[in-house]
């Protein structure tokens, strides 16, 4: 099983950018973690803060071998028509995930352009958000 994890904009300063929505947690020590709880799966980490190459990257899913991806789109979830558009074209399942409970925060950030493009959406569990997303593509 291989796992593409995702992330969006700005999304490369966890452990740094607003701690008190985003922890304090950096993205490689978790998926180090996440690595050692799941050995069995090839677990691929990319971040991006240019919509261009998440989009390249997500197609190039349809050449690699990768069953499932792992999406935190960052602020591109509210805006991104694009990757929306590219959700569909892929044939691996695709689970939105979000640190925080987005509804939860700013209007604008209540309505998701990838939303309907996933196979599902996980929000507010802070960075176990990732792994609860690999639950579901390994169960699904």
């Amino acid at each position: 099983m291989k796992i593409l994890i995702m992330n969006g904009p700005n999304l490369n300063l966890l452990g740094q950018r607003e701690p008190s929505i985003y922890g304090t947690g950096t993205m490689e020590t978790y998926v180090a973690e996440l690595r050692k709880l799941y050995p069995e799966v090839e677990l691929e980490y990319f971040q991006s803060n240019v919509e261009g190459l998440m989009i390249d990257r997500l197609q190039a899913t349809l050449r690699d071998g990768t069953n499932g991806v792992v999406l935190n789109a960052g602020a591109y979830t509210h805006t991104s028509i694009a990757l929306g558009d590219c959700i569909r074209s892929l044939t691996c399942p695709v689970v939105e995930v979000h640190i925080s409970n987005v509804y939860q925060r700013e209007e604008y950030r209540h309505r998701s352009m990838i939303s309907a493009a996933c196979k599902g959406i996980i929000a507010g569990f802070g960075l176990h958000s990732y792994r609860l997303g690999i639950e579901a593509l390994l169960r699904d």
